[in-house]
């Protein structure tokens, strides 16, 4: 029993019998509570605590555990699965015995962002697009040095654009533009609904200015590859299962590190490269207005750097990410991967805050909706 319950129990046992004369028996009455209060306070040890950071049990040396919540989009969860309990020894090692543990939450990029934004107090996010972290940034929950703060400007997993294919590639599709012929009919999640395919439509936009053509030629070929879209889906999921559990398309557009870890997983799956691509880039950060309220910056720093370590990184390769530094030249890890010739990155496009411009009420996708009839 709180001692705030034993007060309460005690007044509402006695309040019935007692007709106050006075003023005077009414306080004489509260002192007594509050007397009762502070005795039985003194009796319960005091182990109630107001820091959301030392909750837990204590570990050795007299500190207490640190609970950090990690939120990520959901593609990356197996290489967190392995990277968190590399992270949780080094920490124990380095803080005389203290431990970390970590709630954590997948989802969709778009959704955890909401999620966060709605009052889920993440210390960590871990997302699929730089967008989504400049609306936190935005609404004031990250603070706009995010990139300088890190290695790789935030940049924690990296990957690019494949084009899966019906098995055998019957229709010998190579390149993005390919996906333009009139005989290819192809899948992509919609860009205005998927973060994701918003890395498809720079994909393409990319394509068709590395091969000559300035923005009016971009924009040409762009709507010409998407009118031959026969399922515009709301999300990657739903892209996926048209192109695999319905049959629908020639093709379907998708991460490499989605496609090569579903062949780890025993998929069959046929797929290409193009070799010009674009980096598909997915951020990190810190949660500065939560971690500030928790009191757990130094542990959610530390996370945070604990993921651009060889370590840590050869985690996220085993899962398909291209990783970053010098293990990308390692045999074993160099054959996994296809040679991209030019690889473009989103900051030739304005970064994030300039290119998803492209996808507001108004903006290009919409335009191009229209002239293919699927606005």
């Amino acid at each position: 029993m709180t001692v705030q319950q034993a007060v309460f129990r005690v007044f509402r046992e006695r309040l019935p019998r007692f007709r106050f004369k006075s003023l005077k028996s009414l306080v004489g009455l509260f002192l007594v509570g509050a007397a009762l209060s502070v005795s039985l306070a003194a009796c319960s040890g005091g182990n109630q605590s107001n820091s959301p950071a030392s909750s837990g049990n204590s570990a050795e040396g007299g500190k207490q555990n640190i609970e950090l919540t990690f939120v990520g989009y959901a593609v990356p969860k197996a290489a967190h699965d392995a990277i968190i309990p590399k992270f949780q020894e080094q920490w124990k090692k380095d803080h005389n015995g203290q431990n970390v543990t970590f709630k954590q939450s997948y989802g969709g990029s778009g959704t955890q962002t909401r999620a966060i934004l709605d009052g889920l107090e993440a210390d960590v996010v871990h997302l699929a697009i730089g967008a989504d972290v400049n609306k936190l940034v935005k609404a004031g929950f990250v603070q706009e040095n995010w990139t300088q703060r890190v290695p790789n400007n935030g940049i924690v997993g990296e990957t690019v654009a494949a084009i899966i294919t019906r098995e055998g590639n019957p229709k010998n599709i190579k390149t993005f533009a390919d996906l333009a012929r009139d005989d290819v009919k192809w899948v992509t999640p919609n860009p205005k609904t998927s973060g994701g395919a918003r890395w498809n439509y720079y994909a393409l936009w990319n394509y068709a200015k590395k091969t000559g053509g300035d923005d009016a030629k971009a924009k040409e070929f762009v709507t010409q590859a998407f009118q031959n879209v026969v399922v515009l889906a709301k999300d990657a999921r739903e892209s996926t299962d048209a192109f695999a559990k319905q049959g629908q398309g020639d093709a379907l557009v998708n991460y490499e590190n989605e496609v090569i870890l579903a062949k780890q997983k025993g998929e069959k799956v046929d797929f290409v490269v193009p070799e010009v691509n674009i980096s598909i880039d997915t951020p990190v950060t810190v949660i500065d207005k939560n971690v500030d309220k928790h009191g757990t910056r130094e542990a959610a720093e530390a996370f945070v750097k604990f993921l651009f370590t060889p370590e840590a990184q050869r985690e996220f390769a085993k899962v398909g990410f291209r990783p970053l530094g010098d293990l990308k030249q390692e045999p074993e890890i160099a054959k996994q991967f296809p040679p991209v010739k030019q690889l473009a990155k989103i900051d030739e496009y304005g970064g994030w805050k300039e290119a998803q411009k492209a996808f507001e009420d108004g903006g290009p996708f919409d335009a191009i909706e229209a002239a293919i009839g699927k606005k």
